[in-house]
């Protein structure tokens, strides 16, 4: 319901965010009924060039959480929009966050990058603020391939207390440093820091869901995550690594965080 009294709340905060919110569908919301979408651009501080957020709240009431969804190699802030989780905020009623990354795995690199921590420092607050929820609510980090692996990496590194759940679907896995391609890490001392499986103490006590296809390249290891960290709620299913598999688990991968927020 309009109404010519002045500008909402929500207006105003977006206004001192800098957030432009859009009027139109964008990636598969629609304009009416769907959530309220806004984009905006972070500062250069973590080493990426103008790096592209993209948000969507429930249109009408709270938002229940806040999902932070993190893209694999070679994507960008479009890739949760494209892949359908957009059109999964109004049932789920949760806010969803995305964000250009580039291709350094979420982590700090020699470059001086540090996309991991562009994601805990600026942009988690931001979003959280823009959802209208409080500075301290957990969130939920999801990602697929790069951007599972990233998920999981994050939620070691913000702890129980800041995270309600992990979903990494495909997440990109190696067990030895000698596996991994070169660009993922900056030599054996980076990959044996940021491993996952070196890791799993400060993973224990957080929600984690993995969603792997039986023909991924990365199966094996996600089994192997799967085994090794209790509680783990896994799904390994028909499919590969790529986007119809990543789409087809949008819908039970958002009521899945939405029930640990």
């Amino acid at each position: 319901m309009s109404s010519d009294t002045g500008p909402s709340r929500r207006v105003v905060l977006l206004g001192a965010l800098g957030l432009a919110t859009a009027t139109t569908g964008v990636g598969g919301c629609s304009a009416t009924d769907g959530p309220t979408l806004s984009d905006g651009v972070l500062s250069d501080r973590f080493g990426v060039e103008a790096p592209r957020w993209r948000m969507a709240v429930p249109r009408a009431g709270r938002s229940r959480g806040l999902v932070v969804a993190l893209h694999g190699f070679g994507g960008g802030a479009d890739d949760a929009f494209n892949l359908g989780f957009g059109d999964a905020v109004e049932p789920s009623r949760m806010a969803l966050v995305s964000v250009d990354g580039g291709n350094s795995y979420w982590h700090p690199r020699r470059d001086g990058s540090d996309t991991g921590a562009m994601v805990r420092d600026e942009l988690v607050p931001m979003a959280l603020e823009a959802a209208g929820l409080p500075a301290a609510s957990p969130v939920v980090l999801l990602g697929w391939s790069m951007g599972g692996f990233g998920a999981l990496l994050i939620a070691s590194e913000l702890g129980r207390s800041r995270v309600s759940g992990v979903v990494a679907a495909s997440a990109a896995l190696w067990r030895k440093g000698s596996e991994t391609p070169a660009r993922a890490y900056d030599g054996r001392a980076d990959f044996d820091r940021h491993s996952i499986f070196n890791r799993l103490d400060r993973l224990r006590g957080i929600p984690v869901r993995l969603d792997c296809g039986v023909s991924d390249p990365f199966i094996a290891a996600n089994r192997v995550l799967a085994q090794r960290l209790p509680g783990t709620e896994a799904h390994f299913t028909t499919g590969g690594h790529d986007d119809g598999f990543w789409s087809g688990n949008v819908s039970a991968e958002m009521t899945w965080a939405a029930a640990r927020s």
